[in-house]
């Protein structure tokens, strides 16, 4: 008998400081897939990163699924373990974000469930700034090659137009 609440307490000793560093939050980056992003940005941003609730604070509860939640962005969060010292990325969970409105889809975890799962919460105001500073900083990186080429087009016009006739 007492082997057994021995084991017991032995296992929830190992498991509950698990638990409560996934609950802390402190992802090493989040992925996002949505409207103008070709692929996925991977984004290190501690306000998006470091907190389990910088999108929405799950703990104030649900809230009645919008008529039109608008565009949405795709977050997975991730952490990076190391095995044999090669990285290898464990997605711990996937949300839908909807910044111009102010809700999240929570989709749940990866590998697993919890009573949040499935359910609409409102967005974390604190994170829209960082989120869209992510969307803008892509999309001036979109464009840079476009300029390059513009620049390239244009010496060739000048070089062109000032050369001996």
């Amino acid at each position: 008998m007492v082997r057994k609440y021995f084991a017991l307490l032995l296992a929830l000793g190992m498991l509950i400081p698990t638990v409560f560093v996934f609950a802390k939050g402190e992802f090493d980056y989040i992925t996002i897939k949505g409207p103008g992003i070709t692929g996925e940005i991977n984004v290190t941003n501690p306000a998006l990163t470091q907190d389990f609730f910088a999108f929405a604070d799950f703990s104030q509860g649900e809230v009645p699924a919008p008529v039109d939640a608008g565009q949405g962005y795709q977050v997975v969060r991730v952490y990076v373990e190391f095995t044999d010292s090669k990285p290898k990325d464990l997605p711990f969970d996937q949300l839908h974000y909807y910044p111009y409105t102010g809700y999240v889809y929570y989709d749940g975890l990866v590998d697993g469930s919890s009573e949040y799962d499935g359910k609409w919460y409102a967005a974390n105001p604190s994170a829209e700034k960082p989120f869209r500073s992510v969307l803008v900083q892509r999309a001036l990186l979109a464009w840079i090659p476009f300029v390059v080429l513009v620049v390239i087009l244009v010496g060739f016009f000048i070089a062109y137009n000032r050369k001996p006739k």
